[in-house]
């Protein structure tokens, strides 16, 4: 079970172990912006390799869909957008595991991943944006591994350049110069092993972040349920994670003063599916 996703959003702290290669595929959907039409997938393919029993290394490459109409956000959406998937950016982790939740009875490892992204992942416009993030992670059974209970706590320090569009609306906001953005979060998740192989859980998402010239520019509370299945060769995670509260910039007429429905949607829902070999 070392590295087997049980949550879809929140990371568990056992590495794979020296030797063992796992191949990935993760499909998110994002949808509902309170007004008009917003729906966009993410789409992830990585493989990770245990470099030894503390150290796995992982290379994953991102696609992105979108299709959106009837909303303009000015700085963030500046029309209509709709294509199906392209390549959207790589990133490069490792996990590097200090303590190990089944040998010291609690799990702590950090992990650290840089990201290459050239599409905008809110309006899926053309975008240059580098991002480091450093995680601790956190790792604890009980009842024999039949519960278990995982937590995060995350650094993020984002590059971007946005590139100028033409015939944009009148004297609509897009900044073309570089902007730096400061994300930190939390999290935690709860799993329960109900039947042979089968896992029921939920978890939870804080994340707020600052950008250059706004300060505090939004921040959210995401949660829900996830079911998982273990087999003995792959795994599958389905998590639907709504949002449940969150504040910062609005647009004008928002209609959920309650929400940050600039950056993020109302809702979430990722499959991951894994393969051991």
């Amino acid at each position: 079970m070392a590295d087997e996703n049980l949550f879809g959003y929140v990371k568990g702290a056992e590495p794979l172990p020296k030797g063992a290669r796992e191949f990935y595929i993760n499909i998110t959907q994002r949808n509902d912006k309170g007004t008009g039409e917003y729906n966009a997938h993410d789409y992830g393919a990585e493989f990770e390799y245990g470099a030894t029993d503390k150290l796995a290394l992982a290379v994953e490459v991102k696609g992105m869909g979108i299709d959106t109409s009837g909303i303009v956000i000015d700085g963030y959406l500046p029309g209509p957008n709709k294509y199906s998937m392209k390549f959207a950016g790589i990133e490069a982790s490792l996990k590097y595991n200090f303590m190990s939740a089944a040998r010291d009875d609690f799990g702590v490892s950090l992990f650290t991943a840089l990201n290459y992204l050239v599409v905008d992942p809110h309006s899926g416009q053309d975008k240059t944006e580098w991002a480091l993030e450093e995680k601790l992670l956190l790792q604890k059974y009980f009842l024999d591994g039949q519960l278990i209970w995982v937590g995060n706590v995350h650094f993020e320090a984002t590059r971007a350049l946005r590139y100028a569009i033409d015939d944009l609306p009148p004297e609509f906001d897009w900044p073309t110069e570089p902007e730096m953005e400061l994300e930190i979060g939390a999290g935690t998740g709860l799993s329960y092993r109900f039947a042979p192989n089968w896992f029921v859980g939920a978890e939870l998402l804080y994340v707020q972040e600052n950008e250059t010239e706004v300060g505090l520019e939004r921040w959210s509370l995401q949660g829900g349920p996830n079911i998982h299945y273990g087999g003995e060769k792959w795994w599958a995670t389905l998590t639907w994670f709504p949002q449940i509260q969150g504040g910062g910039e609005t647009y004008p007429g928002q209609p959920d003063d309650d929400l940050h429905l600039v950056e993020k949607t109302k809702y979430e829902t990722r499959l991951k599916f894994g393969i051991n070999f």
